[in-house]
């Protein structure tokens, strides 16, 4: 019959090739086993019926077609449906080979190519989404990376910068107090701007350039010196371990030294801070506390804000940890302001250990610091 198929026979035969052709692109497109169940259901049993009908008609010679339908079984259904289904196909032409009184070798190896033909069927598919999905994401990882860079930017700019422009603002408004009056100490204050100025713009070319190396003792003996100009009595303990600390940890925790000054010139009342730094084991810890915390005020966030979300996530990429404390004081003492504790903690030979997400930070810019 197949050497020399009647014409009845050969338009019967393409008409079912066809519907089964069409069928199996439908399956075997992008998204399809998302498709509404009902639908998936009438296609598969629109297969079966132009899989398993024309067995009557064609016998044998059209087991070939049973592999087709096994494919999209995976393909389309859920995984613990699709395997037990995948294996009933294949086992189901042991009744045509039975019936058409082949030989065992013959029967085993039409079970068995059925179910090769599935799996192809099935990986050729799954190949071909995936690829798919794979050049639909290329544009989203470009466009995650230019995110993520202008973050890391605008991170590095607030982190630098604010501390330098904040100490620029209070020198300037100090000389100002002090021209006529102090000539040595407005000269003094003068050279201490240009100094933090040229800092400034040291930091601005690091950042363009993606990198940039900081020392705590040096941002320390800085931090005291901008403090004591802006009349905040300032204490200093630096452990003389400290100089064990790698650059990695010791730039972090000098940027988080910057952005605690910041807001305390920024944000406080203070007239006092205390600055100290101790290696414990193998951790460093570096403590900040003033005592200028309004204590009615609420901040709208957590952290208040940006900068110190930024510390945050810089501690935990290099392992640290940063913790906040605000104890609550005395009540009845009459004071508006109450002491704020900044602890920063980073593993004395810190290495990266988890890259910083965008989503985070994302969420953080929709809040920026006021």
């Amino acid at each position: 019959m197949s050497a020399n198929p009647t014409p009845a026979t050969l338009v019967t035969g393409l008409i079912t090739i066809s519907a089964a052709f069409a069928l199996q692109l439908t399956h075997s497109r992008r998204g399809a086993d998302r498709a509404p169940l009902r639908r998936r259901m009438l296609t598969l049993g629109a297969q079966s019926v132009v899989t398993y009908l024309p067995l009557v008609y064609f016998g044998v010679a059209w087991g070939g077609m049973a592999g087709f339908f096994a494919g999209s079984l995976l393909l389309l259904l859920p995984t613990r449906v699709a395997w037990p289904l995948f294996a009933a196909t294949g086992l189901s032409l042991l009744i045509p080979g039975i019936l058409n009184d082949l030989s065992v070798i013959d029967i085993v190896y039409m079970c068995q190519s059925t179910l090769l033909s599935g799996l192809v069927v099935y990986g050729l598919s799954r190949l071909s989404a995936i690829v798919e999905e794979v050049h639909a994401a290329r544009a989203e990882i470009a466009r995650m990376a230019v995110v993520n860079e202008r973050l890391r930017l605008s991170q590095d700019l607030h982190d630098l910068l604010g501390y330098s422009l904040s100490a620029i603002v209070l020198k300037s408004e100090l000389i100002h107090r002090l021209l006529g009056v102090q000539h040595e100490r407005t000269e003094q204050e003068v050279t201490e701007v240009l100094s933090i100025s040229r800092q400034a713009l040291a930091d601005v070319r690091r950042v363009a350039s993606g990198y940039r190396e900081m020392s705590l003792l040096t941002e320390v003996s800085s931090a005291q010196s901008v403090l004591v100009s802006a009349e905040v009595d300032c204490t200093v303990d630096i452990a003389p371990a400290l100089k064990d600390v790698n650059a990695l940890a010791g730039t972090v925790l000098a940027t988080v030294l910057r952005e605690a000054v910041t807001n305390l010139l920024r944000h406080s009342k203070a007239g006092r801070c205390a600055i100290s730094a101790s290696i414990d084991g193998g951790t460093a810890r570096l403590t900040i506390v003033n005592d200028g915390l309004v204590r009615d005020h609420r901040p709208p966030a957590p952290h208040s804000g940006n900068g110190l979300g930024n510390l945050e996530q810089r501690l935990c990429a290099i392992g640290g940890t940063l913790t906040i404390d605000r104890p609550p004081g005395d009540p009845d003492d009459g004071a508006s302001t109450g002491l704020f504790r900044l602890i920063a903690e980073a593993p004395v030979n810190a290495v990266t250990v988890t890259a910083v997400t965008a989503e985070p930070q994302l969420k953080e810019m929709a809040n920026p610091e006021p």
